[in-house]
C-alpha cells in the first residue's frame, strides 16, 4: 500500500505549495489539515490558496463549515480519513497538508475521540457552580485520578467529569497513541526563527493589502463575532476591534504580527514532539524545486512503486 503523504509545520513556511509540487510529483491530491481552512469566506486571513493557484491539484475539506459552525476534531477525523481511502482506492495518493497540530494527528494517528452531551455537561456546570470545584474534583479522583491530577482549569474538569458520565471510561483511556492508522510518511517544513518572523509580518501585510478587513466585515454579518472557533483566528479578533474603534489598523496589525508569532513558537513545540517527522529546512536556496527534490529522496524507498 502506498503510504499517505503528511506535509505539516509551522505556519508559514511554505507548506501549501510544497503540497501542491508532490502532488504533481506523485499523482496525489490534497487533504487540507488546517482548522480554520475549514470556514467558508475565511479566505485572505488563512491564507487559503485560491482556485487558480492550486496548479490543477484537487485539494479537499476546504469551505466546508460555515462561519457560524464549530470545528469539530472527530468530524475532521471522519471525514479525512473517509478522503484518504478513498483517493488511495483511485490509484491516488493522500497529501494530508497543514499546521494545525491536533487535527494532523486525528487524521493519522489511533486517536479515539469521545463524544459530547450538552445535557451532561450542562448538569456538571451547575453542579460546579452549586457545590464547587473541591467536591467535583474528588468525584473525579474516585473514578478517574490520573485525570483529577492533571486537570487545570474548571472546564478541562467538567469535560472528564463529562466523558466518564457518556462513556464509563476515564477520560485518560481516550489519550492519543503514536500509531499510524494506514501507512504515512510526515515531511516537517522548519525555518530559521528570525527569517520566519520576518516572513511573517510581510505575509499579515500582504493580507492587508489585499483586502483582509474588508474580509473581516463581510465575515461580522455572517456571525463572526460569535462563532466558538471562527471567530478566534489569528488577526480577525484584532480586526474586529479595528470595526469597533478600539484598535487602529496598525495596532491591530502589530498584535497580528505579534500573535503569529507566538503561534508558530507553539507549533513548533507541537511537531518537534513527534520524532517520526523527516524535517526539511524550508529556508533553502533552491526554494520549492530543491525541496521537492529532497522530499522525494524521502518518498522514494516507501512506496512500492517509486513512481519511477
Amino acid at each position: 500500500m502506498k503510504p499517505l503523504l503528511a506535509v505539516v509545520g509551522p505556519t508559514g513556511t511554505g507548506k501549501s505549495d510544497l503540497g501542491i509540487a508532490l502532488a504533481h510529483r506523485l499523482d496525489g491530491e490534497i487533504i487540507n489539515a488546517d482548522a480554520l481552512q475549514l470556514y467558508r469566506g475565511m479566505d485572505i486571513g488563512t491564507a487559503k490558496l485560491p482556485p487558480e493557484q492550486r496548479a490543477g491539484v484537487p485539494h479537499h475539506m476546504l469551505d466546508v463549515l460555515e462561519i457560524a459552525d464549530e470545528a469539530s476534531v472527530a468530524a475532521f477525523q471522519r471525514d479525512a480519513r473517509s478522503i484518504a481511502a478513498d483517493i488511495a482506492r483511485r490509484g491516488r495518493v493522500p497529501i494530508l497538508v497543514g499546521g494545525s497540530g491536533l487535527y494532523v494527528r486525528a487524521a493519522l494517528d489511533a486517536i479515539e475521540f469521545p463524544g459530547t452531551d450538552a445535557a451532561v455537561r450542562a448538569r456538571r456546570e451547575e453542579q460546579l457552580r452549586r457545590e464547587g470545584r473541591a467536591r467535583l474534583l474528588a468525584e473525579l479522583a474516585a473514578v478517574d485520578p490520573e485525570s483529577a491530577a492533571r486537570v487545570g482549569d474548571d472546564r478541562r474538569l467538567v469535560r472528564a467529569l463529562e466523558v466518564h458520565d457518556i462513556t464509563g471510561r476515564p477520560f485518560t483511556s481516550f489519550m492519543p497513541e503514536r500509531r499510524y492508522v494506514r501507512p504515512t510518511v510526515q515531511l516537517g517544513l522548519t525555518m530559521d526563527r528570525d527569517a520566519l518572523n520576518g516572513r511573517l509580518a510581510r505575509r499579515v501585510d500582504a493580507m492587508l493589502g489585499r483586502g483582509w478587513l474588508d474580509e473581516v466585515r463581510t465575515l461580522e454579518a455572517a456571525g463572526l463575532r460569535t462563532s466558538p472557533t471562527a471567530g478566534k483566528a489569528l488577526g480577525y479578533p484584532q480586526l474586529l476591534s479595528v470595526l469597533d474603534g478600539s484598535l487602529t489598523l496598525a495596532e491591530a496589525r502589530d498584535e497580528t504580527v505579534a500573535a503569529t508569532r507566538r503561534f508558530t513558537k507553539r507549533q513548533r513545540t507541537w511537531f518537534r514532539a513527534d520524532p517520526r517527522i523527516h524535517w526539511l529546512d524550508a529556508g533553502t536556496q533552491g526554494g520549492v524545486e530543491e525541496l521537492t527534490e529532497r522530499a522525494w529522496n524521502i518518498l522514494r524507498a516507501q512506496y512500492d512503486d517509486a513512481h519511477e
